[in-house]
């Protein structure tokens, strides 16, 4: 039997909450604004978890460094506003949560999105209780796959790497993961190929699969 765990690290967008619309809302918004040609739903999808400014660079390539800030302002601010129009969490994934909590077990978020956004979309949705730390990509010097994020919860929570797992569905997740030390699992909804996290050490295609790992019961 694995160790139990007794923390559980999960990811954002594209693992805990659907964000795809309200994202390529964002992206068309800026686009539009720059005079650029709009984008579909799924050409976003391949876009992100980098970030919002390799989001932006992405979505605009060739542009000049003055264009691509200009892009970054208008999909910041305009995200921001629209935070959780469409956003919702993905099936399951409050029950899920409520029943790590009710197994006493701690949980954390580490986002490639800018903290405030992690925080505001949480709020938003009425879910920001649930994790005792929130950690976005301009929290420390480096992201995902970074392992540092990673490494900085084990360390703030006082638990070995034995004991925590890292839930995500991008390359990121688990390249930051295994270089932490920790147990990966991918999960195969989100927006990330099944072919990046391929190498997790386990792979759930639900959130009622997660939850009865052998890590967890």
């Amino acid at each position: 039997m694995p160790p139990s765990i007794d923390l559980i690290i999960f990811d954002l967008d594209g693992t805990l909450i659907d964000s795809l619309d309200d994202l390529t809302d964002a992206v068309n918004h800026m686009l539009s604004a720059l005079g650029r040609e709009r984008l579909t739903r799924d050409a976003v999808r391949t876009m992100v978890g980098q970030g919002a400014r390799r989001l932006v660079e992405r979505a605009m390539p060739g542009g000049a460094a003055a264009e691509i800030e200009r892009g970054l302002e208008l999909f910041l601010d305009y995200n921001r506003e629209h935070i959780a129009v469409r956003t919702a969490f993905y099936p399951g994934a409050l029950e899920a949560l409520a029943r790590f909590r009710g197994q006493g077990k701690r949980m954390a978020v580490i986002s490639n999105k800018n903290v405030d956004l992690c925080r505001s979309v949480l709020v938003a949705l009425g879910a920001e209780q649930w994790f005792e730390e929130i950690m976005g990509a301009d929290s420390l010097p480096a992201r995902k796959p970074s392992p540092e994020p990673v490494l900085k919860l084990l360390a703030d929570f006082g638990v070995p790497r034995e004991r925590a797992v890292i839930i995500g569905d991008s390359i990121n997740d688990v390249a930051a993961g295994k270089g932490a030390g920790v147990t990966t699992v991918g999960c195969t909804w989100g927006y990330g190929e099944r072919s990046e996290i391929a190498d997790a050490d386990y792979l759930v295609d639900t959130y009622g699969a997660l939850v009865t790992l052998p890590l967890f019961v």
